[in-house]
């Protein structure tokens, strides 16, 4: 039997055409981004190598940085970058009903996957990003550890968490057009209730805790170890990894129970 017969559509597991059809959303995603872009890709770059210069200039050069490890850029990078990966596609997640709705009604494929493509792509834009970091850590020459190895198991935990929060927040903002605004105003608290311009170490020890509970917290520590090993804390990383799951499993049951309404509000 030819191999071509075994990849036919009709041939393809569910879980196959799933995949299939996600991959060949989230290409389109990126082609239609980038196509009309005279930079294309290294707007992935720029954008936080701007932010990041901006954040090191002000704690570095304006303000007596009383916070994170040095060098501050490193340390700065390894969660900004992240953050930006959740951040657009959480901000995304807000329209990605909305936006596409004439092209969801007319398809059969899983309703999830327009979340799901979300996740994937900025997920391999912040792939793409990396380099930026890796750039920095050769001019400041900062040392790699072993526990850069954990770097998959961070890209693993948050695209659990992100997945679960996109499968909630699209679906609803459908009904409470409103909570696309309230999406970005808490978005924008997370971003400094975050240890991302500052350390969990550098909270006050009764904060710590409670800081344990953002499950964005573990999964930035475990980025950071790769240069900042003393940054790691497997209780906080465990935290993490139980709310994104919880997180993930509220989504799908969320997003199972509104779907069909969902098709026809939009």
């Amino acid at each position: 039997m030819s191999s071509y017969a075994e990849v036919r559509p009709g041939q393809r597991t569910p879980f196959a055409r799933y995949r299939h059809a996600l991959w060949l959303l989230t290409q389109r995603d990126l082609r239609v981004r980038y196509s009309t872009s005279l930079l294309g890709y290294f707007w992935s770059i720029l954008d936080p190598l701007v932010m990041a210069g901006i954040y090191w200039f002000v704690f570095t050069q304006i303000f007596h940085r009383g916070v994170g490890e040095d060098p501050y850029i490193i340390f700065l990078l390894s969660a900004l970058l992240p953050w930006m990966w959740f951040n657009g596609t959480i901000s995304d997640s807000t329209r990605a009903f909305l936006r596409e709705a004439k092209l969801i009604r007319s398809t059969r494929i899983p309703r999830s996957i327009w979340v799901n493509r979300l996740v994937l792509s900025k997920g391999i834009e912040f792939v793409a990003s990396l380099p930026v970091l890796a750039l920095f850590a050769i001019i400041y020459q900062a040392p790699l550890h072993i526990e850069a190895l954990l770097f998959p198991l961070a890209i693993l935990i948050q695209t659990v968490l992100t997945a679960g929060v996109g499968l909630i927040v699209a679906p609803l903002v459908v009904f409470f057009r409103d909570l696309e605004r309230a999406v970005k105003l808490v978005l924008r608290f997370l971003f400094y209730a975050s240890p991302i311009i500052y350390s969990t170490t550098n909270l006050p020890a009764e904060l710590h805790f409670w800081a344990g509970f953002n499950p964005l917290s573990g999964i930035f520590s475990l980025y950071r170890s790769a240069f900042f090993p003393q940054e790691l804390n497997w209780m906080t990383v465990g935290v993490s990894a139980a709310v994104s799951v919880v997180i993930l499993l509220v989504g799908i049951l969320v997003f199972m129970r509104t779907e069909r309404a969902v098709l026809k509000e939009i």
